[in-house]
């Protein structure tokens, strides 16, 4: 049953009562299709209204996905229609009815639907990297969850989204950072997009790094690394000075792994640094309610240099 524009604002509302999931490896989705037979979700951190497509302003020259401009409270928006990203998608299929408005990496996108069914809420256990599973789609989806019913619902990697319709970012002038020894940073993203922008800043500022691709992953490496430094009388710190996390990821998020990095004692001085494309403060304030030592919004390349450079310094 598809809901009407009334539950769905209150289904949005509410989002100081959501901030208590932040560490309870859980989180909450907004179910949607896209006129096929797939149903789609995005975290609802990430949307902050949904309503009937208003009329969109055609530009030329848009990017493939682009369908135009539309005005939203004063602000001028670019709209994409998520269909025109699908691999062998219907030409037949009508163009999203439906438009959420999505804050993503302080940038306010219209992401066309066709229709939105409702929010639920999921296990992060219950949500796996997409590798194991035979999809079309598989670049555009970051994660795959499956509800009570079988039905399996795919979570769309935005970041790559984005990176196919406007282009990666290029980083260009990063100094790097006065260090004087060889130190290591360790870092966590499910997202190859985000995973290739990092390591771009880390390999500027001139420091060594290891990662992984989802919380279970990296919280196995670092208990492993942390294991060898004991066993080895060495300090974890000449190893890992700083340790950057992503907030959604497949099995574990990120406000799990920094709990259980800040619960563990080997890890006693390491700041660790939540970077996420979920950049509004009731985000800042569940990474800050379990003890991330600073929050970066995705992706700026010189915020997240100048975020890490002090830390590496001191």
């Amino acid at each position: 049953m598809t809901m009407d524009l009334v539950e769905k604002k209150n289904l949005l509302d509410g989002v100081d009562a959501r901030t208590r999931l932040a560490g309870s490896n859980k989180m909450e989705i907004l179910l949607f299709s896209l006129g096929t037979r797939e149903t789609f979700g995005i975290n609802v951190f990430k949307v902050r209204e949904v309503g009937r497509t208003p009329h969109i302003t055609r530009t030329p020259n848009m990017p493939r996905g682009v369908e135009g401009l539309v005005s939203l409270r004063g602000n001028v928006i670019p709209v994409l229609s998520l269909i025109s990203f699908l691999e062998h998608q219907d030409e037949s299929i009508e163009r999203g009815k439906t438009m959420m408005v999505a804050e993503y990496s302080k940038r306010t996108l219209g992401f066309l639907v066709h229709e939105v069914d409702r929010i639920i809420r999921v296990d992060w256990e219950k949500v796996r990297a997409p590798e194991s599973i035979l999809s079309s789609n598989q670049g555009l989806i970051t994660a795959i969850t499956e509800l009570e019913n079988g039905t399996l619902v795919s979570l769309l990697d935005v970041e790559q989204i984005l990176a196919n319709a406007f282009g990666e970012a290029i980083i260009i002038d990063i100094p790097p950072a006065q260090v004087s020894e060889d130190i290591g940073v360790f870092f966590v993203d499910d997202s190859v997009v985000a995973r290739k922008k990092i390591t771009e800043v880390l390999d500027k500022l001139g420091v060594k790094h290891k990662h992984a691709t989802n919380g279970v992953e990296a919280w196995g490496r670092l208990q492993g690394l942390a294991a060898h430094a004991q066993q080895t009388g060495a300090s974890l710190r000449d190893d890992v000075r700083l340790i950057l996390v992503d907030a959604e990821m497949p099995e574990m998020d990120g406000y799990v792994l920094t709990k259980n990095i800040k619960g563990d004692s080997r890890f006693d001085g390491i700041p660790v640094v939540m970077h996420s494309s979920l950049s509004s403060e009731a985000n800042r304030a569940m990474g800050q309610a379990v003890g991330v030592d600073a929050y970066v919004a995705k992706f700026d390349a010189e915020v997240l240099a100048d975020t890490l450079r002090p830390v590496l310094e001191r």
